[in-house]
């Protein structure tokens, strides 16, 4: 009898844990840490129909944005691929980068110029146009913003000037509307 009073009890409890495993799985999941500001952007994920990259007109700037609508920045300095943008910098220039498992970003269909992706020095992949590694800033605050536009400022000793992307992959010019850095950051 006790033998058996043991087997109704393990079941009972692995009858238990398996609901619980079930009704947590049928919630769904999110790949946010709830610890502070995420140290790169991710792309929308594999499946998505949201493209990686399009183009919005901002404070009359054609920006590429990213699938929030966040407007891409690109530092003068990162010409060719060649990441400068690390540590201190990715708190304020945030890498547009992809998620684990997807193959490669997509672009709007009205966008023409090439969309790649470079490997981080962390070892993450991030999206790049025409060669060009992406980064949203901080400050834009979310989307509709081109607060860094023109934008100098300097991490680790190493000086940077932002300009917002465009489809023409050209720097935009800052307009007078647009709030510049001072170069405060990291100095």
């Amino acid at each position: 009898m006790e033998t058996f009073v043991r087997f109704v009890r393990s079941a009972s409890l692995l009858a238990c844990a398996i609901t619980a495993a079930l009704a947590l799985s049928a919630c769904g999941g999110s790949t946010k840490s709830s610890g502070g500001p995420p140290a790169t952007t991710t792309a929308s994920g594999t499946g998505s129909t949201t493209p990686t990259v399009s183009m919005q007109t901002i404070g009359g700037v054609s920006a590429l944005v990213d699938a929030k609508g966040d407007a891409l920045y690109s530092p003068e300095q990162e010409r060719g691929g060649t990441i400068r943008c690390t540590a201190g910098c990715t708190a304020v220039w945030v890498p547009l980068t992809l998620p684990a498992g997807m193959g490669k970003p997509t672009a709007a269909a009205a966008l023409t110029g090439k969309l790649g992706v470079v490997r981080r020095p962390d070892g993450k992949r991030q999206v790049t146009w025409n060669g060009k590694p992406l980064y949203t800033f901080v400050d834009d605050g979310g989307p509709g913003k081109v607060n860094g536009n023109g934008a100098s400022d300097r991490f680790g000793g190493k000086s940077f000037t932002w300009h917002v992307a465009t489809p023409a992959g050209k720097a935009a010019p800052a307009a007078p509307a647009t709030t510049q850095s001072s170069g405060g950051y990291g100095q």
